[in-house]
């Protein structure tokens, strides 16, 4: 490591009216090192990012590169000067071949001012060796995985021989190889000297790859820590500012009889034969690999996606097959996986959000006012801590903790018998994470079953009374809690015959 900073922030403040984004952010990225920045949502990390990039002017507090003072007013200066961002869902031009994206708008020309395609290609190619991607660089990027894409942004930075690269979230819609593939790439950039600023909400992903934490809480630097002189409790300590003595607050409630059961499931190429049960006061974990049907299982439970073979019973009486609202009146609730795209109007306020699956039981001769809709919205932000200014406060403008709690809000209002919550905390804080378990658990003791499907394996073992393990669309393991190790589970998860059935 040398001994100049790449980059440095020191004391950097910025405000929108009378809110504060950051009050006082400082970060150090030396070259040929991944460093990590963490804090709960809201601590400030996107703002110190978009000052970084170019997107916000900082209002007071220093900004070096190099050791120069800098201050960017626009995205392009900041590319200029060496800064990248990777964002968790990068946006190329679909109809461009791979090379053409990572060139766009400084395009080589030959003798005539024509576009030289031929060294473009060559760069690009030489650019994935050093990286170590194969990738057909004529590729047209339309219909290639998230992972993909962000390797071609990735070159791209690589191509304006980017100091820095931040890469925001990377990995939350990545399955498990493409994250090592993610991973391998980032060590490669830190052997060439560059400085990688990695953030993420995930412990295990943290510690494997970086070298130096930096946590931040309330817009404000709490401690930079190398990796190895610290802990997950210490860091989750300087997050919240408190002991988060339970992540996982699982209550121990008498199991009762089956509420949810079903057989036979099966949807040609998709699942096969899919039986199990999810009984009063228990949570039930499905838990597998991305791409094992796990998603597709609970969007077939609720109704959205058909099925060709099985039946799925409620309380004993046949829920009927691809129609959701016939599961919602049944009693089945679902809380997505894409809480954005699948779970919210983000357009919407967060009161018409809570109320929009109740709308037709609140409404009087037809009619249903805004008075209305807040009364019964209001019991139900409160009972899950929806931290909003206002009812009428836009959903998309929450942060990811509080657009999840909005979605549950909504299907709890339903009072369902059975919940099934697909990837309960994907992308949002270590607070709002034991926030999010609490309430499972407080629900399961009402007597509520749980379906959870959940990619995080400490979610899985901490929350789970039971876990069913599936893979490539088959129920491989079905492990009481006693049994649930993450050895079995991961056996399982990639094993096609069944195992403890």
């Amino acid at each position: 490591m040398n001994e100049s900073p790449v980059l440095q922030l020191e004391g950097v403040a910025k405000s929108f009216g009378p809110v504060i984004a950051l009050r006082s952010g400082s970060l150090t990225l030396e070259p040929g090192s991944i460093h990590a920045l963490i804090g709960e949502n809201g601590a400030g990390k996107s703002t110190l990012v978009k000052i970084m990039a170019g997107l916000y002017r900082r209002d007071s507090g220093d900004f070096r590169l190099h050791g120069e003072p800098v201050d960017f007013s626009t995205t392009a200066q900041s590319k200029a000067a060496g800064i990248a961002v990777i964002y968790q869902e990068p946006t190329l031009f679909p109809d461009l071949s791979v090379t053409e994206n990572i060139f766009m708008g400084r395009q080589p020309t030959g003798r005539l001012g024509r576009i030289d395609r031929r060294s473009m290609r060559q760069e690009t190619a030489q650019i994935f060796g050093r990286l170590g991607v194969t990738m057909d660089p004529d590729r047209i990027t339309e219909g290639l995985s998230i992972a993909d894409q962000q390797i071609i942004e990735i070159a791209k930075a690589i191509s304006l021989d980017a100091s820095v690269l931040i890469m925001d979230e990377p990995t939350a819609a990545l399955s498990g190889v493409e994250v090592e593939r993610l991973f391998a790439v980032a060590r490669s950039l830190r052997d060439e000297g560059r400085a990688v600023l990695f953030i993420s909400h995930r412990f295990d992903e943290v510690f494997a790859l970086c070298d130096t934490v930096t946590v931040m809480r309330d817009g404000a630097y709490i401690a930079t820590t190398p990796i190895s002189e610290t802990t997950v409790d210490q860091l989750v300590r300087q997050m919240v500012g408190r002991d988060v003595t339970e992540l996982f607050p699982k209550q121990t409630v008498p199991i009762g009889e089956p509420l949810l059961e079903v057989s036979g499931l099966t949807s040609a190429g998709v699942f096969h034969d899919i039986s199990f049960d999810v009984r009063a006061g228990e949570i039930v974990a499905l838990a597998g690999l991305v791409g094992a049907g796990r998603s597709e299982v609970a969007r077939a439970v609720f109704g959205i996606d058909p099925y060709s073979a099985g039946e799925v019973r409620l309380l004993g009486r046949t829920v009927p097959r691809s129609s959701p609202t016939d599961a919602m009146r049944a009693g089945l609730a679902l809380v997505p996986e894409d809480r954005r795209k699948q779970g919210l109007v983000i357009e919407s306020g967060v009161g018409q959000n809570i109320t929009l699956s109740i709308r037709r039981q609140l409404s009087k001769f037809g009619i249903l006012t805004t008075g209305m809709e807040n009364r019964a919205a209001k019991v139900w932000a409160s009972r899950l801590e929806v931290k909003t200014h206002a009812l009428d406060t836009v959903a998309g403008t929450l942060s990811g903790g509080n657009q999840q709690k909005v979605v549950l809000a909504k299907w709890l209002a339903t009072n369902p018998r059975v919940l099934i919550v697909d990837e309960p905390t994907r992308g949002i804080d270590v607070g709002t994470k034991a926030e999010v378990h609490r309430l499972l658990s407080e629900l399961a003791g009402q007597g509520i079953g749980i379906l959870m499907i959940s990619s995080e394996l400490p979610e899985v073992l901490g929350m789970a009374d039971r876990v069913l393990v599936m893979h490539e669309g088959r129920i491989t393991a079905e492990l009481p809690r006693a049994e649930a190790t993450s050895e079995n589970v991961m056996f399982a998860a990639t094993h096609s015959t069944e195992q403890h059935r």
